[in-house]
């Protein structure tokens, strides 16, 4: 099971191509992806333990250099939040609906670990920043005041940082969109 994760997200891809090397050297980390998303942007997502992810990231950061966009440690991160970036989440029932919005990938992965660790929800997916301009978004579902108090703790750090470009809660979506979502 993987209990911590970090996250690099860069403007330039050969620099996170590069620096990949350097992560996956530095410490004894899981290279779970490292790619290409839209616009030119690169992410390289490690597992491991909380050291050895930390040595990694702390490389990543010295080697990226001005190409870093946004960065993540997330140690004892929420299982959910796994199967939402892999799409593999099995959601049976939608009750209301949750979106938050970003411009990096890696505020995306932090408000999802926050959001489903407030509040009795399930994630459905973390869209990372393919085919939506290097934008990236949640969404998640549960009762209506889960939902709310899970999408404002989620967005709450991305809103200091500038990175939040728009939330949505929505009590009683129609089933077209709940089955256009997964």
């Amino acid at each position: 099971m993987i209990r911590t994760v970090g996250m690099i997200e860069f403007n330039s891809i050969a620099k996170g191509i590069e620096t990949a090397d350097f992560m996956i050297k530095a410490a004894e980390v899981e290279l779970l992806f490292a790619k290409a998303i839209c616009p030119g942007k690169f992410i390289i997502l490690v597992a491991g333990d909380v050291a050895a992810v930390n040595a990694s990231i702390e490389t990543g950061l010295a080697g990226g250099g001005v190409f870093v966009v946004d960065h993540l440690m997330l140690p004892r991160i929420h299982p959910q939040v796994i199967h939402a970036i892999n799409a593999t989440t099995v959601i049976d029932q939608l009750n209301a609906l949750g979106v938050m919005e970003f411009f990096s990938v890696a505020a995306a992965v932090t408000a999802a670990d926050i959001a489903v660790k407030t509040a009795q929800v399930d994630l459905m997916e973390i869209r990372l920043g393919i085919g939506i301009g290097g934008k990236s978004f949640v969404t998640l579902t549960g009762d209506v005041s889960a939902v709310t108090e899970a999408v404002e703790s989620g967005v709450r750090y991305a809103q200091e940082q500038g990175m939040l470009v728009y939330r949505a809660v929505i009590p009683s979506p129609g089933k077209e969109l709940f089955q256009s979502l997964l």
